[in-house]
């Protein structure tokens, strides 16, 4: 992967790095699903359970956190603190690992019994020195308790993935859908303590219509 920006219109203006362009096999599947090798990456994570929809809920509280840290790592280049290897870059979208009440697939009919972990992937230029940074400077400015927040590094493996258009309540069509392609091609979903459902929202839920609204679905999957 690469460390350093892309840059564009023959050197004229440079465009801040985009993970969803540039690496478009993990942000931008077809909508049939198909077989993919996630590597290792850094992530902002935090762990929670419940309902997601729940107003003033656990992961209501999550996004704050999440965000809080995001902007203050992309805003350092403003202040006085000086990543090495910094470049510009546009806030991955965000993530979610889910799996149900003891570990196995989520029941969309219990929403009350997910667990989470909500994600925002990190360039790789941070470090985890400069994320403790972030967490101090965030709570030394924002006032609030960002100890929940924690740098993640996770390799998902050998997936089967593909793009959900349409509400989040729909997506059992579509994990049937990536079932039904992985057992044809020999293998089983392997969900588990270590391997999640792993959501990624393209779609701002505020702004997009549920029919409208895309999100890559991945499945960690192994050999039947």
């Amino acid at each position: 992967m690469p460390l350093l920006p892309v840059y564009r219109d023959k050197g004229v203006r440079s465009l801040a790095f985009d993970f969803k362009k540039e690496y478009k096999e993990f942000y931008l599947p077809p909508t049939k699903p198909g077989l993919v090798t996630v590597p290792a990456m850094n992530f902002i994570a935090v762990r929670g359970q419940g309902d997601p929809n729940a107003p003033e809920g656990e992961y209501q509280r999550a996004m704050g956190l999440l965000y809080g840290i995001a902007f203050t790592i992309k805003m350092s280049k403003m202040g006085d603190r000086r990543i090495e290897g910094y470049y510009d870059y546009v806030v991955p979208p965000l993530e979610g690992f889910w799996w149900g009440k003891g570990g196995g697939a989520v029941d969309y009919g219990h929403k009350e019994e997910f667990q989470w972990i909500s994600l925002i992937r990190l360039p790789d230029f941070v470090t985890p020195a400069d994320f403790d940074w972030a967490v101090e400077e965030a709570t030394k400015k924002k006032k609030q308790d960002f100890s929940p927040v924690e740098f993640l590094t996770y390799e998902e493996g050998l997936c089967v993935q593909c793009m959900h258009i349409g509400s989040y309540d729909d997506e059992p069509a579509t994990l049937r859908a990536i079932e039904e392609f992985a057992a044809g091609q020999g293998y089983v979903l392997d969900i588990g303590p270590q391997r999640y459902h792993h959501e990624i929202y393209l779609s701002d839920a505020r702004k997009v219509a549920p029919e409208r609204r895309k999100t890559v679905i991945r499945e960690p999957v192994q050999k039947r």
